[in-house]
Parts: structure tokens; C-alpha cells; sequence
């Protein structure tokens, strides 16, 4: 029978018994995890977690009687900086055991072991989610009377200023419901002109590319006629610019004569008033 065992001596001695649980508090406390069997799982939390407790009192005599159970400085001090720090608010239960299976060869029952404070990806799920929750008749009965005290006690100056507020928020309202069926006729006149307009379209192409083939009949035919036009027009060409020159010859010849004749036109015009006098 098992009166009176509280302990699990884990099939050792005091002595070893003591060194292994201080050896694996340190362990856990530098590393924040290890892989262990369930039995010496719980035994190391009860060995572990009054000493986290005595953290939260950063004193010599507290980090005396920790130095006592671990018997290695660094994981004193790691204790007393982060995992104190770390575990400040929390009343209790600094650590989890997570069961993984069974170990091969002997079937002992392994698990995890670590500070609960220090594995980010569980406090993200732990978070309390935002539930949504249905308003029940009596609460919103209950409101409807605060309601009605309220506006009993009010003045008649408070209660025609909201209803003048409750009515220009509802001419708002409408004039932006108007402004909406107008946008929304004026996109529909639009797209009827636009679906409209594309029967046109589509038949002013149709024209186009029926009266391009004409366009090219008639362009072979200028250019079938195209030599003996060029010839006429070259021989016309020849015929006005021989009769300028002549014109202009005509005109030179004449200027010359003018020039010529000018002196004894002004001795004619003398000797006839040498007379006269």
C-alpha cells in the first residue's frame, strides 16, 4: 500500500534524486524547455516552481535559498532578471507539460516540459476571442423605459432641438438619395446614346470599306490615262511660257523707245515755247 508516499522517489536515492531534479531546473531554466519522462515531469514541478515564486523578491536571501536548490550562479541570475520579470503577474502554474507519446524500447511516457510564459505561439492562441452575444428582450425593454424617463425630465428646448437635428439629418438623407438617382440616370442616358451610337458607327464602316474599292478603281484608271495628260499639259506648259517671254521683250523694246525719245521730246516742247514768246 502507499500510505504516507506523497513523494515519487523515481527509483533513487535521496542524494541522486536531489542532483537530478537540480540539474534539470537548471536546464529548464536556461533553455525554457526539455524533453522528459511524465514522472519526472511532475516531480520537477514541484521542485521548480516554489523557487520562481521566490524570484519575485529580488533579495540575498531569496537568491541565497535559490543558489541552495540550483547550485549554479547563471541560472540564478537568468531566473532573477527574465524569468522573474517574465512571470511577475502570474499567481502560479509557471510551467506545462505536454504529453508526446511513448518512449520505444521500455514504453515510458514522455513529454515536454516548459515555462508557460516564454512559448509565444500558445499565448497567441490563449488570447480571448471577441464573441458577439444577442440583446435580450428585458435589456432592451429596460432601455426603452430609461428612454422614456429620460425625456420626461428633459425640457421642451432639449427635445425640439433634437427633433429640428432628426430632421436635417433626414433631409440629408433624401437629398443624397436624390443625388444618387440622378447620377445613376444620367450613367443610364449614357449608355443608351453609347449603345445608340454603335449601330452607327458600324454602318459608317461598312460604307468606308465599300467605297474603298471604288477609290482604287478609279486611281488604276488615272494612271492608265496618266501619260497622255502629262504630255498634253507639258506642250500647253511650253506655249504660255514662249508667249511671256514675248510679252516681256514687247514691253523692254517699248521702254527703250520711251527712254530714247525723252530728250528730244523736252527740245520739240522748248523751241515751241521759244516761238510763242
Amino acid at each position: 500500500m502507499r500510505h504516507r508516499r506523497k513523494n515519487n522517489h523515481l527509483g533513487r536515492k535521496k542524494g541522486h534524486r536531489e542532483a537530478m531534479l537540480s540539474n534539470m531546473a537548471t536546464s529548464l531554466i536556461m533553455h525554457k524547455r526539455i524533453y522528459t519522462t511524465v514522472p519526472k515531469a511532475k516531480e520537477l514541478r514541484r521542485f521548480v516552481e516554489p523557487l520562481i515564486t521566490r524570484s519575485k523578491e529580488d533579495t540575498t536571501h531569496s537568491r541565497r535559498v535559490v543558489f541552495s536548490a540550483l547550485k549554479n550562479k547563471y541560472a540564478v541570475t537568468e531566473l532573477f532578471q527574465t524569468v522573474s520579470q517574465k512571470v511577475g503577474d502570474r499567481p502560479g502554474g509557471y510551467t506545462r507539460i505536454i504529453k508526446t507519446g511513448y518512449r520505444l524500447g521500455d514504453n515510458a511516457p514522455m513529454c515536454f516540459i516548459e515555462l508557460v510564459d516564454f512559448n509565444e505561439n500558445m499565448l497567441q492562441e490563449s488570447r480571448p476571442k471577441r464573441t458577439r452575444t444577442r440583446r435580450s428582450r428585458k435589456k432592451s425593454a429596460a432601455k426603452a423605459t430609461g428612454a422614456e424617463a429620460l425625456s420626461s425630465d428633459t425640457p421642451v428646448s432639449d427635445v425640439e432641438g433634437k427633433a429640428e437635428g432628426k430632421a436635417a439629418k433626414a433631409k440629408g438623407k433624401v437629398s443624397g438619395e436624390s443625388a444618387k438617382k440622378v447620377k445613376a440616370k444620367t450613367t443610364s442616358k449614357g449608355t443608351e446614346e453609347a449603345k445608340s451610337e454603335a449601330p452607327e458607327a458600324k454602318t459608317a464602316t461598312e460604307t468606308s470599306t465599300k467605297e474603298a474599292p471604288l477609290a482604287e478603281g478609279g486611281s488604276s484608271e488615272q494612271t492608265e490615262t496618266g501619260p497622255s495628260e502629262q504630255a498634253e499639259s507639258a506642250s500647253s506648259e511650253k506655249a504660255e511660257d514662249a508667249s511671256s517671254e514675248k510679252a516681256e521683250d514687247a514691253s523692254s523694246e517699248k521702254k527703250e523707245d520711251d527712254k530714247k525719245e525723252g530728250p528730244q521730246a523736252q527740245a520739240e516742247t522748248e523751241a515751241d515755247e521759244d516761238t510763242k514768246s
